[in-house]
């Protein structure tokens, strides 16, 4: 990012637009060149200077972000990241943005509260808008697989001992970040229903998982839900990390239990996919296979290795159906995959693993 990104903020809150201009202002690689209080503000200073970014509230008088978001794809694709609030209309229709082009979700209440989480709140935003930035985007829906995709495989490796435990029951845990909602969505749909338990974390703010994971969940044949502390993890079902509190896997005995807890932001992430995939690698070993998907960054990558290294499989997804080719990249870089898969080539690899 050798220029500045040009970031267009819109909001009807004078409170919001304020506090994001001065976190966007405040890092080098990132310029504001507007503020809007509603859409048709934002459609003419878009006729004179098109950004490189849109953080986009959905709910504001006049013209709603959706209907804004539709029309701004049509004419102008920019990448928008949304700012909506927690609630469950609120979670719905973001996530509906995201089905419409929207790159990332920023929770309204994050920037309420900035004094009192000033660095995790910037942290989120600058990251947000920067990951946003290098995604390309995309009108296509990743529901329906395009005709042949070739696959770039690696040769499966072992290194050192495999740990020998009582159980036999497997699991499978997958970390995703940008662009990691479509691709979930379609990967799920392509579970049965007697698939190995599926441990999920997507980075995604809290109060939106829940929506998620309910949405996805009408299109499975397995059951999708948001993870809770303690819960048995069973075959047939993926959990998926709650936003803002990493989960990590547990064993009592030869069963697999899931474990939220708090904690620090773990390479810039809570939840964190190398919280995950270190826990999984501890306590599932050979009986793992672990996935890496789209996102910006590195968060997974050193886990992803451990998980390989303790005998699990190891996928990551390719460059050419990621998103952003970043948490994969590194992944690759370091050795931690095994194998290198278009997104819709993974389903039936992950079904020989069962």
């Amino acid at each position: 990012m050798k220029k500045a990104i040009k970031v267009l903020i819109i909001d009807d809150s004078a409170l919001v637009r304020q506090t994001l201009a001065e976190i966007v202002g405040n890092d080098p690689q990132l310029e504001v060149i507007g503020k809007a209080a509603d859409p048709f503000f934002a459609a003419r200073h878009i006729r004179n200077e098109v950004p490189d970014v849109i953080t986009l509230d959905i709910e504001m008088p006049r013209m709603d972000g959706l209907t804004f978001l539709r029309t701004l794809m049509a004419r102008y694709p920019v990448p928008v990241v949304i700012i909506s609030s927690l609630t469950q209309h609120g979670s719905h229709l973001a996530l509906r943005a995201l089905e419409l082009g929207a790159i990332e979700i920023v929770a309204k209440s994050e920037i309420k509260n900035t004094r009192e989480h000033l660095e995790e709140t910037r942290i989120r935003i600058v990251d947000a808008i920067k990951a946003a930035y290098m995604a390309p985007v995309r009108r296509n829906s990743l529901a329906v697989a395009p005709e042949a995709q070739k696959t770039v495989s690696k040769p499966i490796r072992r290194n050192g001992k495999l740990p020998a435990y009582k159980t036999t029951d497997k699991v499978i845990a997958v970390g995703a970040s940008t662009g990691g909602t479509e691709a979930l969505r379609y990967f799920l749909q392509q579970m049965p229903a007697d698939a190995p338990g599926i441990l999920i974390t997507q980075h995604m703010p809290a109060g939106f998982t829940k929506s998620f994971a309910d949405q996805v969940n009408t299109l499975c044949e397995i059951t999708v839900k948001e993870a809770l502390d303690g819960e048995r993890v069973m075959r047939g079902h993926a959990y998926i990390a709650p936003g803002g509190r990493h989960m990590e896997l547990v064993r009592s005995g030869a069963k697999y239990f899931i474990k939220i807890r708090d904690g620090a932001l773990v390479n810039r992430h809570r939840p964190s996919v190398d919280v995950l995939f270190n826990s999984v690698a501890h306590h599932a070993g050979q009986n793992a296979l672990g996935i890496i998907m789209t996102g910006m960054g590195r968060d997974g990558a050193e886990g992803l290795l451990k998980m390989k290294e303790a005998g699990a499989r190891t996928i990551a997804q390719d460059e050419k159906s990621s998103v952003v080719f970043g948490m994969p990249k590194e992944a690759i870089r370091i050795g931690g995959a095994d194998q290198v898969l278009h997104l819709y080539d993974m389903p039936m690899k992950v079904r020989a693993f069962f």
